[in-house]
């Protein structure tokens, strides 16, 4: 009886101190699912001013079709495949992705898209992360710097999305490895109060949210090995972008002679336009082709807020080989010059 009694205690205690390291560690969203607010049946009117605004989110600053349409890597601007604009990519084609990831038929097909889903379930998922099914999404779809749309912009974005063509063609659920699948859960917050306007004041505030919004900083920041951006190297370039293209890491953008102190308003602007720096291309997989469509006011307004990131010293060299760098911890083109 003792024998038992003590092995019942030891078993009391073995489960507090596994509840605790928990709590200290993960937390309990891997294990209990991830937070997310009761939907609603919001519904968001259709106006030639939604779609019109709708139309220039999705297809030149947020990029929604870089990855939810095919593309034709082999071009240098890396144009859709017609007919598959908001139908996923069953094929995707970034390496060293934890699984095997999918992004999905957004259109409006009602079979294989979101033609069923709720305006507030595509809300949800645009900007909190959490699938029509209740499940939270691999943060690869940038609903972390999304959650910063003002409401109305999300409204344009839901208008436009829905007046699409409908695609009909299924999409693989996206599957990754353990324990990601489940250390994910932790990413999605609701919202649960009204995003207004961003600060619209100066050129430099104008800038921020588009940065944002474009996801500069998910290619031009390197993250650490839990997937982390490094807060030191705030757009300070080194992340190794692999694909269908020549493997290319991402440029250091701050005004560090490592970095671009040569660009001037105008250069920024024909590179953005073009996908040049002069004689030198841009890898495909810099999606200027999608930028190339902001008004030239967003773009100057993008290069103001540039030129205020403290500058990074980290070279990057796409001319060199993969080396390790002793300044991110990475191994990226010319590391070993840093």
């Amino acid at each position: 009886m003792r024998v038992s009694k003590a092995i019942g205690w030891v078993f009391v205690v073995l489960i507090a101190l596994l509840a605790v390291a928990i709590t200290a560690t993960i937390g309990w969203r891997p294990i209990i699912g991830p937070k997310a607010r009761a939907l609603t049946d919001r519904k968001f009117e259709p106006t030639p001013e939604r779609l019109a605004r709708g139309e220039y989110i999705v297809e030149n600053v947020s990029g929604c079709f870089d990855c939810h349409a095919d593309h034709d890597w082999t071009k240098d601007d890396a144009p859709l495949v017609e007919g598959t604009k908001a139908g996923g990519q069953p094929n995707f084609p970034v390496k060293d992705l934890p699984g095997k990831v999918y992004p999905p038929n957004i259109s409006p097909d009602k079979e294989h898209g979101a033609g069923n889903w709720t305006d507030d379930q595509l809300a949800r998922a645009i900007r909190e992360g959490i699938g029509n099914d209740g499940r939270a999404l691999f943060p690869f779809m940038p609903y972390e710097n999304f959650r910063h749309m003002p409401d109305e912009d999300l409204a344009s974005v839901i208008v436009y999305l829905r007046s699409l063509p409908p695609v009909k063609r299924s999409v693989p659920k996206t599957e990754l490895i353990f324990p990601v699948k489940y250390l994910i859960r932790s990413a999605p917050q609701p919202l649960d109060a009204p995003v207004p306007p961003p600060d619209q004041s100066t050129p430099v505030k104008r800038g921020e949210h588009p940065v944002t919004r474009a996801g500069c900083r998910d290619c031009h920041t390197p993250q650490d090995d839990q997937g982390q951006r490094i807060a030191k190297l705030d757009l300070g370039g080194g992340f190794l972008l692999r694909g269908p293209w020549p493997d290319v890491a991402s440029q250091n953008l701050t005004s560090d002679p490592s970095g671009i102190p040569y660009y001037d308003e105008a250069l920024f602007l024909e590179t953005i336009h073009t996908g040049k720096v002069k004689a030198r291309a841009l890898s495909r997989i810099m999606p200027w082709w999608t930028y190339r469509g902001m008004k030239d006011e967003d773009l100057k307004d993008i290069f103001a807020y540039l030129k205020t990131v403290p500058p990074v010293k980290h070279h990057i060299d796409n001319t060199k080989p993969v080396t390790l760098c002793k300044v991110c911890g990475l191994k990226h083109p010319g590391g070993e010059d840093n």
